[in-house]
C-alpha cells in the first residue's frame, strides 16, 4: 500500500513538473503582468519604495501605486488611489514621511503619507496640477512647478469665438513655487468658517491651506528641471523660453538666490544645456551640453560637464565613452550612471577628477533604475538577466554584492517563454549588426521554423534578451504556435557608439532594410528558418522600416506597419519634431527633395505586393496618422491587400489594456493567416 501510494505521488509530482513549464500564456495574461519602477532608498538606506504596475481590466486602465520594503522585510502597498495613480513619489529628508502626486479630487496635489503607518493626506490645495517638485534639505519646504488654471481671458475668448487653436502658441508657462511643509498643519474642515457678519460667529479666523510662495511667475520660461543646492540657499534650474517639444535647442542653465529670488544664467550655449546634479558639497554641480550643435544632437553622444560655482568654469569629463549616459546620481561615495553597452545596460561611476569612466561589474546584465543613499553607502537598483522579469536589488557600494528583494518573475513559472540568444552578422556594406534571436523552449535544432522579424523603435532603441514581450506583438505565443522570432539592432540603435548611430543618416530606410534582410539571410544560412513562411512587424520607427520593406522587396508574406512613417516629405510638414528629420536627412524637402524620395516607402508603392496591416493612433503628433492613409491608399491602388486600424482617442503608443489586446489580436490574426496559412 505504501509503496503504491509512493508511486502515485511520484507520478502526480512528474505530471505537476512537467505541467509546470508547458502553459501557453493568454495575450491578457502577458498584458497583465505586473511590472516594477525604480527603487527609491530612503536616506539612510534602510529602506526603499518602488511603483508598481498593474492592469484594470474593468477600467481599461494602468494603475500605478507605491510599494513599501522596511528594513529589508517584504514589500506591501502603501497606496491605493482608485480612479488614477501615485506616481512622482519622493523620500522627505528625515526618512519619516514618503511624498506624493496624484489626482484625488480635481487637481494633482502633493499628499504625505508617514513611513511608520497610517493614511495618506493632501499637503496642498492648489488652484493649478502640480507638476515636478523637490524637498528642501532641511524638509521644512517644497518647492514645485504649477500649471495655472483656465484664466479668465481663455473663457472669453471661448465664449465669444468658440474654439480655435493657433500653432505653436497653444501652451501655458507654469510658474516655480516654494510651500511650508507641515504634516501637522490643521486641515480647513477641523473647525467650522462662519460668516463674520453673523452676529453668533466665533472669535477665530478660518482655518486655510498653506498658500504657496512664487518664486518665478506662471509665463516667464518654461521651466525643465531644478534641484535644491545641498545648503538649500540656491535653486539650480533648466529652462526654455516655452515648452514646446523642439524647444529643448534653447534650453539654458539658471541659479537662483532662494532669500533674494533673484536669478541668473550660468550656461547658454548655442544649443541644449540642461542641470544634472549637486556636488554632495555644493561647490559645483554636472550638467549636460550640446554646445552649439543643433544639426545632430539626436544621434550623437551627449557632452557632460562639472561647473564650479565659485570660479564659473566648466571642465568636460567622460570625454572618452562613447555612449550616451543618463540616470545620474552624485553621493560622497561618486557619480554614478547608466549607459546602453550592446544588449545590456550597465551601471557606470564616473571619476570626477580625471573624468575617466569604469563599468561596475557583478550585477545583471541590464540595470533599469537606481538610487543611492544620502552617503551612497546604499544602492537600490531594477534589473533583469535576459530570463528574469525586472526585479528590485539592494547592495553596499562598498563591494556591490546585490540581494534580490522581489520574485516578480515568478509570474511566469508555469509559462512557455522565449529563450534568448544574441546573434551578429554583417550587413550588406560589412556593418556588423547584433540581434536577439527568440526561441520556443521546446526547440528542434533539426526543424527549419517559420520567421517573425520584430522591429524596434527609436531609431537609438535597443533590444535586449527578455523571456516576454508585452505591447502588441504576441511574440510568446508565436514562439509556442512553433515560430523563431528576430529582433534587429539595425545601425542607429542605441548601444553600439556614436558612430554606429549615424550609420542611417542620409541612408534611413535603406540601411535598416540591410540590416533585417542580412539578418534573414544568416538565419537562412544556418538553415534555421522556412524562408517562405516569413513576416516582418514594427512600431514607430520599427513602423517605418517595416514599411519601406513592404515597398522594397516582396521576401516575407504579410507586414505590420504601427504607426510607421511612408513619406518624409509629408511627415516632415506633420509632425511635431521637425529637427529629427532636418536632422537625419541633413536637409529639408525643400532643399533636397531627392534624399526624401529615396528614403520614403511611398517612392517605390508600386513595387509593392506584400499583404500589410496598417495600426495607428487617432491623435498621434509624433508620426501623424496622415501617414497610415497615404500608405493604405498606395497599396490599395496597386492592389496590394491592405487594412487600416484606428485606435480611436490615442497618440504615438496604445495605452489602455483593451485596445492593446485588440492590437495583439490583430496582429495574431493577420500572421496567422499570411505566414501561417490559417
Amino acid at each position: 500500500m505504501k509503496k503504491s501510494l509512493l508511486l502515485i505521488v511520484v507520478l502526480l509530482s512528474c505530471i505537476t513538473s512537467s505541467y509546470a513549464q508547458s502553459k501557453n500564456p493568454s495575450f491578457e495574461e502577458v498584458l497583465s503582468l505586473r511590472q516594477a519602477g525604480t527603487p527609491i532608498l530612503s536616506p539612510d538606506g534602510k529602506h526603499f519604495f518602488y511603483s508598481l504596475s498593474a492592469t484594470d481590466w474593468n477600467k481599461n486602465r494602468y494603475d500605478s501605486e507605491l510599494w513599501l520594503s522596511k528594513d529589508g522585510q517584504a514589500p506591501f502597498q502603501l497606496t491605493n488611489t482608485l480612479e488614477g495613480s501615485s506616481f512622482g513619489a519622493e523620500w522627505s529628508p528625515n526618512g519619516e514621511w514618503i511624498s506624493f502626486l496624484t489626482k484625488r479630487e480635481k487637481k494633482t496635489q502633493l499628499h504625505l503619507i508617514r513611513v511608520a503607518g497610517g493614511e495618506a493626506f493632501p499637503i496642498t490645495n492648489v488652484e493649478g496640477n502640480i507638476g515636478g517638485y523637490e524637498w528642501s534639505p532641511d524638509g521644512t519646504t517644497i518647492i514645485f512647478t504649477m500649471t495655472p488654471a483656465e484664466e479668465k481671458e481663455d473663457k472669453k475668448r471661448k465664449e465669444k469665438f468658440g474654439a480655435f487653436e493657433v500653432d505653436d502658441n497653444e501652451y501655458k508657462l507654469a510658474g516655480l513655487y516654494q510651500i511650508a511643509v507641515d504634516p501637522d498643519q490643521p486641515k480647513p474642515s477641523d473647525l467650522p468658517c462662519y460668516d463674520k457678519k453673523d452676529a453668533t460667529a466665533q472669535a477665530w479666523d478660518c482655518i486655510e491651506w498653506p498658500k504657496p510662495d512664487t518664486l518665478i511667475k506662471s509665463g516667464e520660461l518654461a521651466i525643465r528641471n531644478f534641484s535644491w543646492s545641498p545648503d538649500g540657499k540656491h535653486i539650480a534650474f533648466s529652462h526654455t523660453p516655452d515648452p514646446l517639444i523642439n524647444s529643448f535647442f534653447n534650453a539654458d542653465i539658471s541659479l537662483m538666490d532662494v532669500s533674494t529670488k533673484k536669478w541668473e544664467t550660468l550656461i547658454a550655449n548655442a544649443s541644449a544645456d540642461f542641470f544634472e546634479k549637486w556636488s554632495p558639497d555644493g561647490k559645483a554641480f554636472l550638467y549636460s551640453s550640446s554646445e552649439d550643435n543643433r544639426t545632430s544632437n539626436y544621434y550623437e553622444n551627449g557632452k557632460f560637464f562639472i561647473y564650479t560655482v565659485g570660479d564659473k568654469k566648466s571642465r568636460r569629463i567622460a570625454a572618452d565613452f562613447d555612449e550616451d549616459m543618463f540616470g545620474m546620481e552624485w553621493k560622497p561615495s561618486g557619480l554614478f550612471a547608466r549607459a546602453n553597452l550592446r544588449t545590456t545596460t550597465r551601471l557606470l561611476k564616473i571619476d570626477t577628477k580625471s573624468g575617466q569612466v569604469k563599468i561596475v561589474e557583478g550585477l545583471p546584465s541590464q540595470v533599469n533604475g537606481f538610487t543611492l543613499s544620502k552617503k551612497g553607502d546604499r544602492i537600490a537598483f531594477a534589473a533583469a538577466d535576459g530570463k528574469s522579469l525586472r526585479e528590485i536589488y539592494t547592495a553596499s557600494t562598498s563591494d556591490f554584492k546585490a540581494k534580490q528583494q522581489t520574485n516578480f518573475t515568478a509570474q511566469l513559472a508555469d509559462w512557455k517563454v522565449a529563450q534568448s540568444e544574441v546573434i551578429q552578422w554583417k550587413s550588406k556594406d560589412g556593418a556588423e549588426i547584433e540581434g536577439i534571436l527568440h526561441k520556443p523552449v521546446d526547440y528542434d535544432a533539426n526543424k527549419k521554423y517559420p520567421l517573425l522579424v520584430v522591429i524596434h523603435g527609436g531609431p537609438t532603441g535597443v533590444d535586449r534578451p527578455a523571456p516576454v514581450l508585452t505591447y502588441v506583438y504576441p511574440v510568446v505565443q508565436w514562439l509556442n504556435k512553433g515560430a523563431l522570432v528576430l529582433r534587429v539592432n539595425y545601425r542607429g540603435s542605441a548601444g553600439y557608439g556614436a558612430d554606429f548611430r549615424a550609420l542611417n543618416v542620409r541612408n534611413l530606410g535603406v540601411g535598416d532594410a540591410w540590416d533585417v534582410l542580412s539578418g534573414v539571410d544568416h538565419l537562412a544560412e544556418k538553415g534555421l528558418i522556412d524562408t517562405e513562411k516569413m513576416g516582418c512587424m514594427g512600431w514607430s520607427q520599427g513602423g517605418y522600416i517595416s514599411a519601406f520593406l513592404t515597398t522594397n522587396t516582396d521576401r516575407f508574406k504579410a507586414f505590420s506597419v504601427g504607426a510607421g512613417i511612408s513619406n518624409w516629405m509629408t511627415y516632415y510638414v506633420n509632425t511635431d519634431i521637425h529637427p529629427f528629420t532636418r536632422q537625419y536627412l541633413e536637409a529639408t524637402p525643400w532643399s533636397d527633395e531627392a534624399i526624401y524620395k529615396k528614403t520614403s516607402p511611398m517612392t517605390n508603392i508600386n513595387a509593392a505586393k506584400t499583404p500589410t496591416l496598417i495600426q495607428h493612433g487617432e491623435f498621434d503628433r509624433r508620426v501623424p496618422v496622415a501617414n497610415a492613409y497615404e500608405l493604405v491608399q498606395g497599396l490599395r491602388d496597386v492592389g496590394v491587400e491592405s487594412k487600416l486600424i484606428i485606435y480611436k482617442g490615442f497618440g504615438h503608443g496604445i495605452t489602455k489594456p483593451k485596445e492593446r489586446l485588440a492590437a495583439v489580436m490583430h496582429n495574431w490574426e493577420w500572421f496567422n493567416r499570411h505566414v501561417f496559412g490559417e
